[in-house]
């Protein structure tokens, strides 16, 4: 009987699927210790800032332990799963680099050689990486600045002596040897950048997560307004003893954590808001002529068994008055203080997941016809429900276009998607009387309502593309005298 050694075993980590995601929660296994695998095979979803992602293993053998259990968040690059190869070799993405040494405060020890292979409860720092991260690189880099000698127990007593007796026949009083140079603090990324936006000094922030690094609470906390003391009252009243009232009651709220979709869009319309000075223009307009494309669309044969609907006509007037108005999609480089006009169109739709508000594009919906523009929908909506959107399908879009309207909303003032200069959303289509070639007569009608930033599009800028799309709805034809 063969035994399961440590050199045989493979440590597969959490991979960063998105672009920069540092973590991940993990909603699903679909393996259990002692189930064989084979490359390729998925073991897991897991659930990040922007959507659910399957991780494949990418080598054989046979689960040796699950390191987290379902429903927890994992940092990008700690290893998740064992897998005993059973000697085999990794493979080239899961090759890894000898561990160095753990920086610690004990004597230096000789090294000993380890194998390739990582234990199941070995731990290691998480790191920015995808697949097969070397073991050496969860080293810190070496600090900035010079390195202070501590000086050993005899000359420390004789320094202390010489002091004494300096001091005792009047002498200066040595220096004390130099304090340790300042370290950096310890802080993701993503929380180094809070802290630079908001203005916070990380040197002055008292850390409170693991290893002494600082979490976005505390920069956040650090941020907040010092709360001002009570004013002084002339005499004490006493109020009449109460009944400790509970701070959670089960069976009156619900609880639910903020994390994943839901997080990252909260994070994403908060940086939104007060990022980009955000304008909204509205147009009421008659779309009677394009519900009655619509129908006829539906019977048309190029259209058979494409998703047909006035989101479809929308999105299609929305790239014309681009094409029209080109300077509308583009975006704001703040580090270079430049304006990004992009020549293509990807095309965000916001849709709803029972995780939350997701916002997928379809790449290059510029250069689509109406049936590829409809084909594109369809998938986009149905990945979108199943829970199944990829990361880069989030990722690069232009411009948006958000339908408020199935909810039987009248309109509303969208917030920008991050990186984008504009978004477009539709109202509720209802029939209202409207004065049509001089009469009042009852008439499909919807609002519109563009936002855009008003840093890179001004006043008339977002108003002629808002009138360009209500012209286009108002009359279809249109799309073929202005394509």
């Amino acid at each position: 009987m063969t035994t399961m050694t440590e050199a045989s075993v493979r440590e597969f980590k959490m991979p960063d699927v998105g672009e920069g995601l540092t973590e991940a929660e993990i909603l699903k296994w679909y393996v259990q210790p002692g189930d064989t695998v084979t490359d390729g095979q998925v073991v897991c979803e897991v659930e990040t800032a922007k959507a659910a992602v399957e991780l494949p293993i990418p080598y054989d053998g046979v689960v040796r332990a699950l390191h987290f259990t379902e429903g927890t968040t994992v940092d990008v690059g700690t290893s998740i799963i064992a897998v005993d190869v059973a000697g085999g070799a990794p493979t080239q993405a899961q090759a890894e680099a000898p561990a160095a040494p753990a920086e610690t405060t004990a004597p230096k020890e000789e090294p000993k050689p380890e194998a390739s292979g990582t234990s199941a409860g070995a731990k290691r720092q998480p790191v920015l990486v995808g697949y097969g991260v070397a073991a050496s690189s969860t080293k810190r880099r070496p600090r900035k600045g010079p390195e202070v000698p501590v000086p050993k127990a005899p000359v420390q007593e004789a320094s202390t002596a010489l002091r004494t007796e300096l001091n005792g026949h009047g002498g200066a009083v040595a220096p004390a040897a130099p304090a340790a140079a300042k370290k950096r603090p310890l802080a993701k990324p993503p929380v180094r950048k809070l802290a630079k936006d908001l203005g916070v000094d990380l040197a002055t922030i008292t850390p409170s997560g693991p290893g002494g690094i600082i979490t976005r609470e505390d920069v956040h906390a650090a941020a907040a307004p010092p709360v001002p003391a009570p004013a002084p009252v002339a005499a004490p009243v006493v109020a009449a003893p109460q009944a400790p009232v509970p701070a959670y009651d089960a069976a009156r709220e619900t609880r639910i954590p903020v994390k994943g979709v839901r997080k990252a869009t909260a994070a994403a319309m908060v940086g939104s808001a007060f990022t980009a000075p955000h304008v909204t223009e509205f147009v009421t307009v008659d779309v009677t002529r394009t519900m009655k494309l619509v129908e006829e669309l539906k019977q048309d044969k190029e259209m058979q068994g494409l998703r047909v609907n006035p989101l479809l006509l929308v999105a299609k007037a929305l790239l014309v008055a681009i094409r029209r108005n080109p300077d509308i999609n583009a975006s704001w480089d703040e580090a270079n203080q430049e304006i990004v006009v992009k020549h293509y169109v990807n095309l965000g739709i916001a849709a709803a997941t029972p995780r939350g508000l997701i916002v997928p594009n379809i790449k290059d919906a510029h250069a689509k016809t109406l049936p590829q523009l409809a084909e594109s929908l369809g998938d986009l909506v149905a990945t979108a429900r199943e829970g199944k959107t990829s990361p880069a399908a989030m990722q690069a879009g232009t411009v948006t276009i958000t339908n408020v309207g199935v909810f039987g909303v009248d309109t509303g003032t969208p917030i920008l998607n991050p990186g984008e200069s504009a978004i477009l959303a539709i109202g509720a289509i209802k029939l209202q009387p409207w004065v049509h070639k001089g009469k009042v007569k009852p008439r499909q009608v919807t609002t519109l309502a563009l936002s855009f930033d008003h840093r890179l599009v001004d006043g008339e800028l977002g108003s002629k593309v808002l009138a360009d799309i209500a012209a286009i709805l108002e009359n279809p034809k249109r799309l073929i005298t202005w394509a």
